[in-house]
């Protein structure tokens, strides 16, 4: 992918505030092979359609199942051609010729498949997810499609930076999943380091997985959402312990309300942010039906809107009530905590991503313990950790950031118990918790942070309190990531809220290993009364 490295108009340099992302080349003699799928998903029995562009007549595509000893399913060469590419293919599509496409077989087992284009000179990874057609595990693992695209910034816009608006350099409220995904999403530089990090005290943050994506010349998000980040840690644990996991898209959630209705649990895992309206819908009435959802992540935040073809993703976010076309209404794309939206996030999730959200890196509780501190360790999610009242779950491993949920809470006689009005709408157990925030503070210009800083306190402090004082800074900087065991309808949602629950896995700590058994295989039992 290194060569195709570029700048957007108003990059600094920096590798943290700096703009830099992938691009096609627009010359055709330059050895160059990209692609894309034409869906995010497919079942068995559907037409798989590939769409890529090149310098060369012809491209060897490999399609392979991701997993511990990934699983070629096909291998041949297909005719390619140079296509140009849109300057703002990031949010309408590459719209590059269709390269290839093939029936899937019904013997696929579902998973996720990389596709892999090689050329001389060049090479490029995408991906798709294949449903099962008729359940073949008791487990479905929902992967968080709407935050890949979200942070997906290949072509030069996301959500978070972009190459649009009246200067040119502004984040895009629509992107669009018809263009390839950048360099990390599919699958990790076994050197990469993921987020979390606590730089020297009295010293200015540095964000060690950014510099590392500058000098290499790949995604700045590529630790931060994607396949590769999260979800595949976790299936290649579950893989190596036997476990078996069907895989679904929060697209398709979307578009199905019934899709998870063939599945007593399912699971998501890692950055879990933004949510469309309708996942929201289908999920509540899957858990309110008797669904029960463990949830490894963090940073449940804001709401989108999806296209009907389920192609672009819109989310105006802090320009919402501004530029959002459906700004005055409760379907504007901002927090689902903003008061017009009228949903608070707890209500499905238990807890929210605007209760603190940041540890473990920049000044926001970058030196706490980087685990949950347990106060409930009698709960059946516990059994078996050997952890007692005050101890610490995973903190050697650094479970708890970089972006973690959390809720209003009060302490009664040493217990933390949720606070009237957070929107609940059943009873919730808060088995451990620790400290986050917003605000990454600093004692003078040395250590201050010019990525976080103070603008998303101020951000939450205006969205949901109406003012930024010092009150409102306060009820927006002082926050908590808890694990929760929430119970609706007749149906239950146990929040491990954080997204890096991955890691505590992924270095094999033991305790970590046996709460994730706990939430994936265990008796979840009939909840408080």
């Amino acid at each position: 992918m290194q060569g195709f490295f570029v700048t957007g108009p108003y990059d600094d340099g920096d590798p943290v505030t700096g703009h830099y992302y992938e691009m096609a080349s627009d010359d055709p003699s330059r050895p160059q092979v990209w692609g894309y799928t034409a869906a995010l998903s497919h079942l068995p029995g559907e037409t798989l359609r590939l769409h890529a562009m090149s310098s060369a007549r012809e491209a060897r595509l490999t399609i392979a199942r991701d997993g511990l000893a990934p699983q070629v399913v096909l291998e041949t060469t297909i005719p390619t051609r140079f296509a140009p590419t849109p300057a703002d293919c990031s949010v309408t599509g590459c719209g590059w010729p269709l390269a290839f496409e093939t029936v899937i077989p019904a013997d696929w087992p579902s998973g996720v498949y990389t596709l892999t284009l090689r050329i001389d000179g060049h090479a490029s990874q995408g991906m798709f997810v294949l449903k099962s057609a008729a359940p073949a595990a008791k487990l479905a693992m929902v992967l968080a499609t709407g935050t890949w695209c979200a942070y997906n910034d290949w072509g030069g816009s996301n959500h978070y930076q972009g190459l649009t608006g009246p200067t040119g350099g502004d984040f895009s409220p629509n992107v669009s999943s018809l263009r390839p995904w950048a360099t990390g999403f599919v699958c990790w530089p076994d050197d990469a380091p993921r987020i979390p990090h606590a730089s020297p005290l009295l010293s200015r943050p540095r964000y060690p997985h950014m510099e590392y994506a500058r000098e290499k010349g790949i995604s700045k998000k590529y630790a931060s959402s994607g396949w590769a980040a999260f979800e595949r840690p976790f299936a290649l644990w579950a893989e190596g312990q036997g476990i078996a996991l069907d895989y679904v898209t929060q697209h398709d959630l979307h578009a199905d309300p019934h899709l998870l209705d063939a599945y007593p649990r399912a699971v998501i895992v890692g950055h879990d942010e933004y949510w469309t309206r309708e996942m929201r819908d289908h999920l509540d009435g899957w858990l309110d039906r008797g669904g029960q959802l463990a949830r490894f992540g963090g940073n449940f935040f804001w709401q989108t809107r999806l296209s009907a073809d389920l192609t672009t993703q819109t989310c105006y976010k802090t320009r919402a009530e501004a530029e959002d076309p459906l700004g005055t209404t409760d379907r504007l794309t901002s927090y689902w905590d903003h008061p017009q939206a009228g949903r608070p996030a707890v209500a499905t999730m238990g807890l929210t991503g605007s209760m603190g959200v940041y540890a473990g890196w920049s000044r926001c509780a970058a030196h706490g313990s980087g685990g949950f501190t347990v106060y409930r360790p009698d709960h059946w999610s516990m059994a078996g950790t050997g952890l007692g009242y005050g101890d610490v779950l995973g903190a050697a491993s650094k479970i708890f950031g970089y972006e973690v949920d959390g809720i209003d809470y009060e302490i009664r006689k040493g217990l933390p118990w949720a606070a009237e009005g957070t929107g609940l709408e059943g009873a919730l157990t808060i088995v451990a918790l620790s400290p986050a925030t917003t605000l990454a503070h600093h004692t003078g210009r040395h250590d201050m942070d010019h990525f976080i800083g103070t603008l998303d306190a101020e951000e939450v402090a205006q969205t949901i309190y109406g003012e930024v004082t010092p009150e409102t800074l306060g009820l927006a900087s002082r926050g908590n990531g808890c694990m929760a065991d929430y119970r609706r309808g007749r149906g239950a949602v146990f929040n491990a809220g954080s997204c890096e629950w991955v890691a505590g896995l992924i270095s094999r700590e033991r305790p970590v290993e046996v709460v994730t058994k706990n939430l994936l295989l265990g008796d979840w039992g009939e909840g408080p009364t």
